[in-house]
């Protein structure tokens, strides 16, 4: 098409929507507008509906309560107002000629009005969005008073159907929805997306934001033509405090102090928030929160598992770890919202987040070959001695410290006038995760080896192998006998990710006979840069003297002794203050430096067009996303050659390291079809079906051209490499659900969906040997498409407040959710042949229960949660799958209002002690991979409203 003709035929249909318009709107019409509140003034209410019953004309109020009817005809009308947890109010107006006509509206009464404070605020405005929203969506909010149900923003989501959280040595990070990878997620801040610190995911660890500054979270499980299509799980939206959430003034600050039985430490947290109108039209808000935890991790790792010529199986590598913590996190916000015009807002948005991360980390590590005889001593006992092979015992410390940190910056605005309704947004946003100078780890080492050392290994507990020295315990005991081997320094681990956006939206609106028809199209364009620059260091002692007596420790380790151990800092302080006896290793270093290094330039430019209607009782959404990706992503070729080895036809006489750079460029377009529909067909009983295509796009480490190879002096080569072939996952997804809200504060509600997806990715181990984009391999770790995989499930999800009990018992609430999720894929395994599988991440039933009690000044709550298992990673085949163990998690809370503006509570997280378990399935065993103890936590303080 010319540029001319696509001039006239967009005026063509400028004309067209001219014509339509003139002929639909009235020709004398006013504007009804206003805003809802509670009766006592205290809380602007979101999502209330609203309805000229004599038109049936609906809308839904705003984040600041305030809602818009416009070209209504002049005369006499009443408009209803119904929010979960309060009585409708009928109110009536008259509509001028011309004009605006404003109509605000309290719901409940002074006296006894709605609840604004508590679990019962919390549960009736997220029911009322949950209704009132276009798709399937869960939401949780925080009450008048700035008080969240939790304090992480990732454990908070666990409450919600559908929802679980994977753990991170005993606290929440990644969100899983609906029992998918939390890599089928995205995230965001106020509108704009959150890059992942970490430098190789595209998930974003949400324990990074504390939940202190942030007014909701929105869970959207289906999407919309103007929503970003890159999710198959849930788009997960988090919006902090904005000056017009309220109608009065907001100031709390919270002191608090949390002990972990495990580390026996006392942790201190402090914080406040703020919001304030300086005018009725500007306001600010914001907040800051302080959170510094120690606490320790008690683990045991197993790898390379074999069988004897006995039968007996054993794992070649065994370690003992003991994990010494301390998080610090800092999180802040501020925001400002502007009312220039009656018809215009303007806003924006900061938020700013750091995490701290100080690991020390002691380890006793058996590396015990490939024995070619082991001796059972009964049953699950196994035996080595050091007549028949060398063993190798290490002992070393990791002294790591990591700082990630989370930048979000949006500026936006909505000028809705007559029919038009225009709005806009411009971010920035990056997330960085530096490390400099850390120890990981330094190596102290003993080889026994005719020296008459016997160790045995107990595996009658598959999750706690235990172990015992049978003979040459002196030598294993003496720290004198481990010398410093080596210390590996992470110079540099440099990874940051950063996006701009831009987007706009115009819609118009035309009144019909008994609803509304709008016309909405927009772009977007979203720029993005993620990379990461490591540099790794290896050094010895030339001195060969140092040992484990100069820096000894003590462990704080209780699964099994590991003494001698490291002291914390002994190990950094002898190489700093010693740093020119060392000497380093440049062939080792110079491989581990370049192999993780990678850039990926990601553009992604998106249109839409939708259509929607909007009656008392149905509205539609359809529509259709159009979304072009353009990656340029440049990596090394990395190969390391040892002394022994053929290279280019010539057998090598010392080690080498051969880097080649990679650049590939890739393009794609996709269009995105969606169709919504919420039917209400009597008060409070909703159905809703969906469908709609959408896509996620490969973790881009995963793209990267990283193709790192070590080739031994057998010329046997063994490689991990990256895949920028990989396509995104595309999944037409479908939903259906129905959704019935009590008259009291409560709702049932069950929901069934469907993904049918291509593309999956997992990474894949060949031990069959190969060639990859011209690189010749041995084994290799290799991310690939899957064939194609099929989910299906459902949502159950019950929640009531039992305010219609008598007293007492008008106090409690209760909360309970299940999914079922089946979710398998196929993918080829090591022979060529199609297997079936669990998708990665995907945990086939989860739950979650909730049982609270509020009266008076006491509020009281436990709350369980429960994951199924799920593959984490693939192996090449089944019984090398590794398997994560199922989760049972109890908390509880406990709160009082001690004043009118002082609150104390108390919270024990983790009663139920839960585990985290790691294993691969052989032979109807399980295979001891990981196995880690956190125990529980309290916590106590107190909250003060001024």
């Amino acid at each position: 098409m010319t540029v001319s003709a696509s001039r006239r035929t967009g005026a063509r249909f400028a004309a067209a929507l001219l014509l339509t318009s003139s002929l639909a709107a009235p020709a004398i019409a006013g504007t009804v507008t206003g805003t809802v509140t509670d009766a006592t003034d205290t809380r602007s209410l979101q999502a209330a509906q609203l309805r000229i019953a004599e038109l049936d004309r609906v809308a839904e109020s705003d984040r600041d309560g305030s809602y818009r009817f416009a070209d209504v005809p002049a005369g006499t009308y009443t408009i209803e107002a119904r929010y979960i947890g309060a009585a409708t109010v009928r109110q009536e107006v008259v509509v001028p000629d011309e004009g605006t006509v404003v109509a605000d509206i309290a719901l409940g009464t002074s006296d006894a009005g709605i609840i604004v404070i508590g679990q019962r605020a919390n549960l009736s405005s997220s029911l009322s969005r949950q209704r009132e929203a276009d798709g399937t969506t869960s939401v949780l909010t925080r009450d008048a008073v700035g008080q969240f149900p939790d304090q992480n923003v990732a454990e908070s989501l666990r409450r919600l159907p559908g929802i679980n959280v994977l753990n991170d040595q005993g606290e929440g990070r990644f969100v899983s929805v609906r029992g998918l990878d939390p890599n089928l997620n995205s995230s965001s801040i106020n509108g704009t997306r959150i890059p992942a610190p970490e430098s190789d995911i595209r998930a974003v660890a949400l324990d990074v934001i504390s939940s202190d500054l942030i007014e909701s979270i929105e869970v959207r499980k289906t999407l919309t033509p103007d929503m970003d299509a890159d999710t198959i799980g849930a788009s997960i939206e988090i919006n902090t405090v904005s000056a017009f959430d309220r109608q009065e003034d907001l100031l709390t600050a919270r002191i608090e102090g949390s002990y972990n039985r495990l580390s026996d430490d006392l942790s201190p947290k402090g914080s406040f928030d703020f919001s304030t109108r300086i005018s009725d039209e500007f306001g600010i808000s914001g907040g800051f929160s302080y959170y510094e935890r120690f606490f320790e991790t008690d683990n045991v790792e197993a790898d390379s598992w074999t069988t004897g010529d006995n039968g007996n199986d054993y794992a070649q590598d065994l370690e003992y770890r003991d994990y010494d913590v301390e998080r610090e996190r800092i999180s802040a916000s501020l925001s400002a919202d502007m009312r220039p015009s009656d018809t215009t807002t303007v806003y924006i948005r900061g938020v700013f987040s750091q995490f701290d991360d100080q690991e020390y980390r002691r380890r006793l590590i058996f590396d015990l070959g490939d024995f070619d005889a082991v001796s059972a001593v009964a049953g699950n006992q196994v035996q080595f001695s050091d007549a028949d092979e060398e063993i190798a015992v290490e002992r070393d410390i990791k002294d790591r410290f990591e700082r990630q940190r989370v930048y979000s910056l949006t500026i936006g605005g909505e000028t809705e006038t007559g029919p038009w309704t225009f709005d806009w947004a411009g971010s920035w946003s990056r997330s960085s995760e530096f490390e400099n100078g850390s120890i990981d780890p330094a190596t102290f080492a003993r080889d026994f080896d005719g020296d008459g050392f016997v160790v045995g290994f107990d595996y009658s507990d598959p999750q706690i192998p235990a172990y015992s020295v049978i003979s040459g315990g002196a030598l294993f005991n003496d720290p004198t006998e481990f010398e410093l081997d080596e210390i590996e320094l992470t110079a540099l681990s440099d990874a940051r990710d950063e996006e701009f956006m831009l987007r706009g939206n115009v819609a118009y609106r035309i009144p019909a006979g008994s609803g509304d028809f709008t016309i909405q199209a927009g772009a977007q364009a979203r720029w993005r840069e993620k990379r990461f620059d490591g540099n790794v260091e290896f050094y010895e002692d030339a001195t060969g003297t140092f040992t484990l007596a100069d820096v000894l420790g003590m462990s704080t380790y209780r699964l099994a002794a590991i003494d001698p151990v490291p002291s914390y800092g002994g190990a950094r302080d002898y190489f700093t203050g010693n740093f020119g006896q060392f000497e380093l290793q440049p062939i080792d270093s110079q491989f581990d430096s370049a192999v993780g290094d990678y850039r990926n330039n990601e553009d992604i430019y998106a249109g839409y067009l939708l259509g929607r209607w909007d009656s008392d009782t149905l509205r539609v959404i359809g529509g259709v996303r159009v979304e072009r990706t353009e990656n340029e992503i440049s990596a090394n070729r990395v190969e390391l050659i040892e002394e022994g080895a053929t290279f280019n036809g010539m057998v090598l006489d010392d080690d080498i390291v051969v880097v080649t750079p990679n650049n590939f460029e890739r393009d794609y377009t996709d269009w995105l079809p969606s169709l919504n529909v919420r039917f209400e067909p009597i008060d409070n009983l909703v159905f809703r079906a969906a469908g709609y295509r959408s896509l996620v796009r490969p973790n881009l480490g995963d793209l990267a051209p990283r193709f790192a190879v070590e080739q031994n002096d057998d010329d046997e080569r063994e490689g991990e490499f990256g895949n920028p072939d990989l396509l995104p996952y595309e999944a037409w997804n479908f939903d259906a659900g129905v959704e019935y809200y009590f008259a009291s504060n409560g709702a049932i509600s069950a929901n069934l969906f469907y993904k049918d997806i291509n593309n999956f990715i997992v990474d894949f181990f060949d031990d069959d040997g190969g060639t990859y984009n011209g690189i010749a391999y041995d084994e290799a770790v290799i991310p690939i498409n899957g064939e194609s995989a099929d989910i299906f499930g459902i949502e159950l999800s019950y929640s009531q407040a039992f305010t219609f009990l008598p007293s007492p018992l008008d106090g409690l609430l209760f909360q309970a959710n299940y999914t079922y999720t089946d979710a398998n894929g196929t993918v080829f395994d090591e022979d060529g042949n199609l297997r079936n599988i669990p998708l990665p991440a995907s945990s086939q039933n989860t739950f979650n229960v909730v049982l609270g009690y509020e009266k008076g000044p006491i509020s009281l709550r436990l709350a369980g949660t429960y994951r199924d298992i799920y593959l984490d990673e693939l192996g090449g085949d089944a019984e090398s799958d590794r398997y994560v163990d199922d989760h049972f998690q109890l908390d509880a809370s406990v709160r009082f209002q001690a004043t009118e503006n002082i609150q104390l509570f108390w919270e024990w997280v983790n009663i139920t002690d839960a585990p985290y378990f790691a294993y691969q399935n052989f032979g109807g065993q399980r295979r001891l991979l990981q196995y880690e103890e956190y125990d529980w936590t309290m916590k106590f303080g107190a909250r003060v409203n001024f």
